[in-house]
């Protein structure tokens, strides 16, 4: 029997297979995470600050506090997606439960006649976004998954994807990858995965292939599935200067980690037809780290209104993916098994640069009785950039031609009845697309209650976001988008000690 061995090799990166738009819109954004009063209150702080998670927005926030305190926020996960794929409708669900913010800071007053009034320092833990989903798609398409590997496959030498004398069948998947890039790799698994054939199988210069299916429709089913998550480590410091102005700075470090799995199942071929059945299934594992800074003022304009003022740098990310798939079909090789999700891809380490954020920010404080809050968040999504550039030059021509500006409105408001606060909030983001259709509009709306023990306060909050998304299963090949509407519910609990 064949020894049953693990390959690492080094993909090109030219392709962006595993590098694409998708990853500059996956972390780029961040979720409405943090504490729980923040949560429920849309995340409008910017002009606010007096909470550890407002240090997302305007990290001038942490030195409005009065004291030192400790927050800590356990969050509930509810994923809902619908989606709707040809003649196909189906859902999808998934719970999780993490904690998702945890800080401190400590207030240090001044006590002589300088006009610095204050001295805040702060760290702080939140998950910026939580990446664990799932969703299933099912539908009868036109579309067989012999169009994704004919798109890859047309214009290679016959010659160039075929095993070599003695050449085992995982060794020649890996070193095609390394040595002649992704698309020849797909070709490769879609001839040996028995989907499709050469025109001339005889002829080694042969550049044209045909499908090895025979369909009018075919029955697919497609569940994806991620884990993982976007966190953010807050360093920050801030200062008071008088009785009005509030200055504060951070350095923030990110942290990914990301796992995708698809499984893809095709069935329904027309009687006679070679091929019964397709089964096509991918792996990708992305980890890396991220550095940003943020800048920040607030400023009372009098006891009744306060104006805010934030940068948040563009984030650079030093990313590693690795990358695994594993396909079989009626007339795949004998030993098309060999070629699994312990055959693994390894590309070159890349840098992802996100776009940076700009902020501005209001509040109505109605002294003991509430507040009104509002922010609004300018970000350039075509302006983010996937290096080495010369590796990327299509997947950044991509990024500008197909993202643009996006705006973000916050509302938030709470009231105050004695030790009791009710809290309400509203979210807006525009779809980052410039046709608006690919990724829709978010719209997200929140509420809670908080207790006030004196010493320490309990926060509870629910937010709910809904999205609808047009998802391709595959790059190429299946143009046919599902479409998907995300609804992302979560339930925090939160408790803060002051000292």
């Amino acid at each position: 029997m064949k020894r049953y061995l693990t390959f690492i090799t080094m993909l090109l990166c030219a392709i962006g297979s595993a590098q694409d738009i998708n990853d500059v819109l996956r972390y780029s954004s961040e979720n409405l995470q943090g504490s729980a009063r923040y949560q429920s209150m849309g995340g409008a702080f910017g002009a606010l600050g007096g909470d550890l998670s407002a240090l997302n927005v305007n990290p001038a926030g942490s030195a409005v506090f009065n004291n030192s305190l400790f927050g800590i926020t356990g969050t509930n996960y509810n994923r809902k997606n619908e989606a709707a794929y040809f003649d196909g409708r189906t859902n999808s669900k998934l719970n999780s439960l993490e904690f998702n913010q945890i800080g401190g800071v400590l207030v240090f007053k001044s006590k002589g006649e300088s006009p610095w009034k204050k001295l805040t320092l702060a760290i702080n833990y939140d998950l910026a976004q939580n990446f664990d989903n799932e969703t299933f798609i099912r539908g009868n398409s036109t579309q067989g998954i012999d169009n994704y590997f004919l798109d890859y496959a047309q214009g290679a030498p016959f010659a160039s994807i075929l095993t070599q004398d003695g050449e085992y069948l995982e060794d020649a998947y890996l070193d095609i990858g390394a040595q002649q890039g992704f698309a020849d790799q797909q070709a490769f698994l879609g001839y040996y995965g028995g989907i499709i054939n050469p025109v001339d199988e005889n002829d080694d210069n042969n550049i044209a292939y045909t499908s090895n299916s025979d369909y009018n429709s075919v029955n697919q089913e497609f569940t994806l599935s991620t884990t993982g998550y976007n966190s953010k480590f807050v360093v920050n410091g801030a200062t008071q200067f008088g009785e009005n102005l509030y200055f504060g700075a951070s350095l923030n470090f990110h942290t990914i980690v990301y796992t995708q799995y698809d499984e893809f199942t095709e069935r329904g071929y027309n009687a006679g037809s070679p091929n019964n059945f397709t089964t096509f299934d991918n792996y990708l594992s992305t980890e890396g780290n991220g550095f940003s800074f943020s800048l920040g003022a607030i400023g009372k304009v009098n006891d009744f209104i306060r104006l805010g003022a934030s940068y948040q740098s563009p984030t650079w990310y030093r990313l590693t993916d690795d990358f695994s798939q594993r396909i079989n079909s009626t007339t795949a090789d004998d030993e098309i098994d060999y070629i699994n999700f312990d055959i693994i891809n390894l590309f070159e380490p890349y840098k992802l640069k996100t776009p940076g954020k700009l902020t501005g920010s209001l509040a109505l404080v109605f002294g003991k009785n509430g507040l009104l809050s509002l922010d609004y968040g300018y970000q350039d999504m075509s302006s983010a950039l996937l290096k080495p550039e010369s590796d990327f030059a299509n997947v950044n021509n991509d990024i500008a031609n197909n993202l643009g500006n996006v705006s973000t409105i916050k509302l938030g408001g709470e009231y105050r009845i004695q030790r009791f606060s009710l809290r309400a909030g509203y979210r807006y983001e525009q779809s980052p697309f410039t046709n608006g259709n690919t990724i829709g509009d978010l719209n997200g709306y929140s509420g809670g209650l908080g207790i006030n023990f004196r010493k320490s306060r309990l926060d509870i909050a629910l937010n709910r976001t809904e999205q609808e998304v047009n998802e391709r299963l595959f790059n190429t090949g299946l143009t046919t988008p599902a479409t998907i509407d995300r609804i992302n519910t979560n339930v925090s609990i939160g408790y803060t000690v002051n000292f």
